[in-house]
């Protein structure tokens, strides 16, 4: 064996050492000095250890055997001049096939590519890094490119080489902490990981990409190349989209876990083409305008409820494909609703294949453990103040809203992010540079999202549990820029005051009118999510005290209140049809209880609340603006009644709201309204429809029209029933006055119709 190399560059090379094999391997020029003892001008390298024999066949068709240098697989042949492209032919065991060499291909990555990933400002990288399939050279195949400044060697492995770390040893691009290449022949559905040998020499655990759009189901964790060929039919909505301004516009959102929504008949999760077929449907049905899905992003353990992803580029192919969940948000988008996603950007798990030590350094996390664990989750916490972190992260946010026309973002667990001291104690957290517990770098990585997603035309939502001002004010006002805030003291509040006895809630009358101090602070959302219906906490239906009539009417009102209050709206699956049980995410909501009126009537309340909403202008268009709302009455804490008008935004139409949370029927209730004249229940919590009493202020109390109705008829002309005269006498510092029957535990939504 003769080899051109010396020795111990011909074992780094088998041995998946060497530093630059892009140096070694493939066709390179020999030096003037070396042509005439070395008998030509170029030499071609190829370390094929599965290969019996190689020969190289030049752009002429004609084979030229090479030399096996070194028993493991490393082939050389000296040709007497470099030849254009080539390919190589393989043998073993009577068996031939052809190749392209991966190490005759230069890199499609361009110098600015890196610079903006090093700079923070790369867009769109997911396109960049990762598996991407093209065409490049004339050649079919995938360019990987994974960032890891500190590692000494990476390679790709696959089922396409074996999972042969030294076959496919990628090059370095120094400065940039880039390694790439391109494999000619790799196609869609490839599986592969990212070997590293780390700076000081250990092999790390296989790592996925973290920039893959597909995922081996679990237990399997490879990546998986994938080219979406999908043909989006949404340009209209997507148009419509980006000129909305969602403050002003109805949102009542149907948070959904998408394992657990429904099972199909042999006990599995339904795929996202099911989904389209079932759960969007009966989210039109019940006037939802929007579908909130916890976490989708690729996530390793189930029983996280995707709250702890592994790749956050990926849709779970627990349900499907990548193109599978793009046809469901299309086939959202085509009935006008929209489609939000629970992103996760506070944490990410441990699990010794995803980004912890991704290099054999903290590299995506703080090394220090008192800025890069969370206590809570003991889960790793990203480096916001690394430009390349972040651009990950600002990267994925718009992956989503722009490669999945996702309408937005629910960023969860903001709090953790804002706050150094986030869940810890003194001594377990390192103060900011001015000595604060603030986050700075989270903050602007926050603020810089918020402004990325924005100008793309979506929404963001913040869990946000603390008082940190200025959550969803423009950035250019020092505020964080989120679109909404989940109000969650207002939820807090309201379930704590209906958790009391009817009998002591007048005690707590400032839980039903605290929230309205603070109402137009920030951009509110009201959440009834699924963190209320789990460990311990008990169902909506099973917060509620009393017997089961009351239980029920307790439900009814506290919906009746949510949808009149201000604020957009959000409800978990199962809350509205009032399941007993709480949520399980192995499980399915308790559809069976839909056979009881009861439970009917509350899917049937919600529905027409939906409509109402959607359809009133008076209790969507002044979500976020304190023009839109007054107090009749909110003292009346001996009768635990609270009355409030909502207004559209040029208060031409209004609509009143009176909750009464006892189980007395109150008889000549007086309360001041604005004009004499007549008016109508719009909705009566108490109906019988609802499994109510069926007290009423009017002979034939009918709720709202659903969308689909005629749309020339007016609402009084679909809605007759006797009216409620309000007549000229002053109460409540208002010209005239209404006398009610309150209903036992219900809400009262009423509208005037005209004069009297």
């Amino acid at each position: 064996m003769n080899c051109i190399l010396g020795h111990a560059e011909v074992n780094a090379i088998v041995e998946g050492r060497h530093p630059e094999p892009f140096s070694v391997l493939g066709q390179h020029p020999i030096g003037e000095e070396a042509v005439e003892s070395l008998g030509g001008r170029a030499v071609i390298r190829t370390f094929q250890p599965h290969a019996d024999t190689v020969s190289v066949i030049d752009d002429e068709g004609q084979r030229i055997p090479m030399e096996r240098v070194h028993p493991h697989g490393l082939f050389e042949v000296v040709c007497a001049d470099t030849i254009g492209p080539y390919r190589l032919e393989l043998s073993r065991e009577e068996n031939d096939w052809e190749i392209i060499d991966a190490y005759s291909m230069t890199s499609p990555m361009g110098e600015m590519d890196r610079y903006l990933l090093n700079e923070g400002t790369h867009q769109e990288l997911y396109q960049v890094l990762g598996s991407n399939p093209m065409q490049f050279q004339g050649v079919a195949g995938v360019e990987f490119a994974v960032w890891a400044p500190n590692a000494r060697r990476v390679s790709v492995v696959g089922d396409f080489n074996d999972w042969d770390g030294r076959r496919h040893v990628m090059r370095s691009h120094p400065g940039s902490g880039v390694w790439d290449i391109f494999i000619p022949a790799v196609g869609n559905g490839a599986l592969y990981k990212f070997e590293i040998v780390a700076a000081d020499g250990r092999l790390l655990p296989l790592k996925h990409d973290p920039y893959a759009p597909y995922f081996e189901q679990p237990p399997g964790n490879a990546s998986i190349v994938f080219e979406s060929r999908f043909i989006w039919s949404d340009d209209d909505y997507q148009e419509n989209r980006k000129s909305l301004d969602m403050r002003h516009r109805p949102m009542s959102i149907y948070e959904v876990h998408a394992g657990s929504w429904r099972l199909n008949l042999h006990g599995d999760s339904l795929t996202y083409v099911e989904m389209a077929k079932t759960l969007l449907p009966y989210v039109i049905e019940n006037g939802f305008t929007h579908i909130e899905l916890m976490p989708i992003t690729e996530h390793p353990f189930d029983g996280s409820w995707g709250y702890q992803p592994i790749g956050l580029f990926a849709p779970t192919s627990r349900f499907g494909s990548p193109d599978d969940f793009r046809h469901f948000v299309d086939a959202c988008h085509a009935e006008g609703i929209g489609v939000i996603m629970d992103w996760v950007p506070a944490h990410f798990p441990t699990d010794a294949h995803g980004l912890g030590e991704f290099d054999g350094t903290h590299l995506y996390e703080h090394a220090d453990p008192r800025q890069g664990m969370h206590q809570d989750w003991q889960t790793l916490i990203y480096n916001f103040g690394r430009a390349e972190v972040s651009n990950y992260l600002l990267s994925n946010a718009l992956y989503w809203i722009r490669e999945f026309h996702l309408d937005g973002l629910r960023v969860d667990a903001v709090a953790s992010m804002l706050y150094l001291d986030y869940s810890r104690e003194q001594g377990q957290w390192i103060p900011n540079r001015y000595g604060g517990r603030e986050n700075l770098e989270a903050i602007e990585f926050l603020k810089r999202m918020n402004i990325l997603v924005h100008a793309e035309g979506g929404i963001t939502l913040a869990e946000e549990s603390t008082s940190f001002p200025g959550v969803s004010h423009p950035t250019y006002n020092n505020g964080l820029g989120f679109t909404f805030k989940w109000n969650m003291g207002w939820m807090h509040d309201m379930l704590d005051y209906m958790s009391k006895d009817s009998a002591y809630r007048k005690y707590h009358h400032n839980s039903l009118t605290f929230g309205m101090i603070y109402a137009f602070s920030e951009n509110f959302c009201l959440p009834f999510s699924h963190d209320e219906v789990v460990y311990g906490k008990g169902s909506m239906i099973n917060k509620m005290p009393g017997d089961d009539w009351q239980k029920f009417a307790n439900l009814r009102a506290l919906y009746g209140m949510m949808w009149s209050y201000p604020g957009k709206k959000l409800n978990f699956m199962g809350g509205e049809i009032a399941q007993y049980g709480e949520w399980q995410h192995s499980g399915s909501i308790q559809w069976h209880l839909l056979d009881q009126a009861k439970h009917q009537g509350i899917l049937k309340l919600v529905r027409d609340l939906n409509h109402l909403y959607s359809q009133h202008p008076a209790l969507y268009e002044t979500d976020c603006d304190s023009e839109g709302f007054e107090w009749i009455d909110c003292d009346d804490h001996e009768q635990s009644v609270i009355s409030f008008y909502r207004y559209s935004a040029d208060r031409k139409r209004s609509c009143i709201t009176i909750c009464n949370f006892t189980p007395v029927i109150r008889t000549q209730y007086v309360i001041g309204v604005n004009e004499a004249g007549h008016y109508r229940e719009l909705v009566n919590t108490d109906a019988e429809i609802y499994g109510g009493s069926g007290q009423s202020n009017q002979s034939a109390t009918e709720t709202v029209v659903s969308p689909g109705d005629a749309e020339d008829e007016s609402a009084d002309e679909q809605q007759p029933g006797q009216a409620i005269q309000a007549y000229e006498e002053p109460a409540h510092n208002r010209p005239a006055s209404l006398k009610l029957t309150l209903p036992p535990l219900a809400v009262l939504i009423l509208e005037h119709t005209g004069p009297g």
